[in-house]
């Protein structure tokens, strides 16, 4: 039933909506739409690909399209994304998260040095090296 929602359903700016050809339900989704629960890690460094899943079988691979953001909350924690598609995002649950972690690096970002992770030739900020303790 999960994945059957989640065919068909839209992002119109703020708003997610369900959408089949006879009927439009505005839902309310308190972080993101989707959930991330695994990734698998294709090659190694600057060239490593991390492709994602999610709860309801989506499938996609980080990278200019489908980027990673983490915004960091008030106390301080992290909440990783990843696109998925038609500006829908996941939440990298936790497991994962830590896991990715277990293969960032350090690179150039914005005249600063960042921590991060790369995928299909792109690099995703995760914190200010700095900040690392």
């Amino acid at each position: 039933m999960v994945k059957l929602f989640s065919s068909i359903l839209r992002r119109e700016g703020d708003e997610f909506f369900l959408v089949t050809p006879g009927e439009k339900v505005r839902i309310r989704v308190d972080d993101a739409p989707m959930l991330a629960v695994d990734f698998e890690v294709e090659g190694a460094g600057e060239g490593q690909r991390l492709r994602f899943f999610t709860k309801t079988e989506d499938e996609v691979v980080a990278n200019a399209a489908n980027p990673i953001r983490v915004v960091v909350g008030e106390g301080g924690e992290p909440s990783p994304y990843v696109h998925i598609r038609a500006g829908l995002e996941a939440l990298i649950d936790r497991k994962s998260f830590y896991r990715l972690m277990e293969l960032g690096a350090h690179h150039d970002h914005l005249g600063e040095s960042w921590f991060g992770l790369w995928s299909d030739g792109c690099f995703f900020p995760v914190i200010p090296s700095l900040e690392l303790r």
